[in-house]
């Protein structure tokens, strides 16, 4: 029997979503945190020194969230799965009847629904559960350190960006040139992670690109507003 060998986008979506969160992150942040600075009129050793201190200080953060939140996910998972296995064990016509119904409120009639879940109750119960009752597939399983890494980097990828331009720019110009460097990156990430996960390139470009551009203007006037870098 030949195998359906179509893939989808949807076992992208763990690596894609944490590493598009970490490099918009990285950019948006520290682009901001340097715009900021350097509307404070502050030199460029100060706003270099700000834009490296807040690559590393949101790299360990996104990381530190990342792992946090995928672990809740990850331990809810876990518990999730324990509790079915001891229903299949204790309550096998139960959980067969479970699953039947859930095929029967699928679309299928009742007696192939029985066929279907008794079939794949034989094969792998577990796993039938887990995907058809709890949601849970291996595509989108919560993988903790892969996501706490792959948000680090991101980051720290993103945030390379603002500080690269911002020591190539003149002290009078860095404003500007970050804030226009930064948005066109931005543009460019929100259209590849549009393009990669089969959405809009031009919603998924302008989305990324307003936020990023609301977020450095506020920063900007803050720092005009006080006129210190903090």
């Amino acid at each position: 029997m030949l195998r359906h060998s179509e893939r989808h986008r949807t076992d992208r979506i763990g690596w894609l979503r944490a590493a598009v969160l970490g490099a918009n992150d990285g950019i948006v942040s520290v682009a901001s945190l340097v715009v900021g600075v350097a509307a404070a009129h502050a030199d460029r050793s100060a706003i270099l020194l700000a834009g490296v201190a807040g690559t590393v200080a949101g790299a360990l953060s996104m990381a530190a969230g990342e792992y946090v939140s995928v672990s809740s996910q990850s331990d809810t998972e876990r518990a999730d799965l324990a509790k079915e296995r001891t229903e299949l064990a204790t309550q096998p016509a139960a959980e067969l009847d479970e699953l039947t119904h859930i095929y029967v409120e699928r679309g299928l009639e009742p007696a192939l629904a029985r066929q279907v879940a008794q079939q794949l109750t034989a094969n792998d119960a577990l796993k039938a559960h887990a995907r058809d009752e709890l949601g849970i597939v291996a595509e989108m399983a919560a993988r903790p350190f892969q996501a706490a890494f792959a948000s680090a980097a991101a980051f720290a990828s993103g945030a390379v960006l603002p500080i690269f331009t911002a020591a190539l720019s003149s002290t009078a110009s860095v404003t500007v040139v970050v804030a226009v460097v930064s948005l066109a990156c931005l543009a460019l990430l929100g259209a590849l992670a549009a393009r990669a996960g089969g959405a809009s390139i031009a919603i998924g470009a302008g989305r990324v690109a307003f936020w990023g551009a609301l977020a450095m203007a506020v920063t900007a006037a803050v720092g005009r507003l006080f006129g210190t870098a903090v």
